[in-house]
């Protein structure tokens, strides 16, 4: 019977790794966690989010990413891929790469059945011990769902959501809003 045992990466082996790759992984003490393909729902939602942002940002001192941007939490060392990031201070790389923030304003997760435990439970509470973070978003695709985390002055963290395309989220830390109706443009929900 053979075992095998598990090959534990440094965080400058797993960039070097992850740089290389046509596909995306994510890091997490000492290991890599490749990513899976996205539904059609998904591409859809992270697409029309991309867009309302890029909009509404315009003129403001603030970037958003999408899907590609890597960020590192400092302070429990991941490295993850939100499905859209926004930075709406001077953005901070981990190196001369410039693929790898580490100060981002808002995160929005898209919610697949696979991923939205670990999206609400323990990659939230690394996200929460990141200074920066003033806003995190779960948007769902599978219901017309947007919940919002909104960090107060005390740290603690205000939960609020809209779930009906009527509906609008107003992200104050980077003064837009999203309304649900164009979030959901062209999404079907069975």
């Amino acid at each position: 019977m053979s075992s095998q045992h598990k090959v534990f990466l440094s965080p400058e082996e797993y960039l070097a790794i992850e740089r290389a790759a046509e596909t995306r992984s994510e890091y997490f003490n000492g290991e890599m966690f490749a990513m899976v393909g996205a539904s059609r729902e998904h591409n859809l939602i992270v697409i029309n989010l991309s867009r309302e942002l890029s909009q509404q940002l315009k003129g403001k001192p603030c970037e958003a990413y999408a899907n590609d941007m890597r960020v590192r939490i400092p302070s429990t060392g991941l490295y993850t891929y939100p499905d859209v990031v926004v930075v709406c201070s001077e953005p901070i790389f981990e190196d001369e790469h410039v693929d790898t923030l580490l100060n981002p304003t808002l995160i929005v997760e898209v919610l697949s059945e696979s991923t939205e435990s670990y999206d609400r439970g323990k990659k939230f509470s690394n996200y929460r011990s990141v200074e920066s973070l003033s806003e995190y978003l779960l948007v769902a695709q599978d219901e017309y769902r947007i919940e919002q985390y909104l960090r107060q002055s005390d740290g603690t963290w205000l939960y609020s959501e809209a779930h009906s395309l009527t509906d609008h989220v107003q992200l104050t830390s980077i003064q837009c809003a999203l309304m649900l109706k164009e979030v959901y443009d062209k999404v079907s929900l069975a």
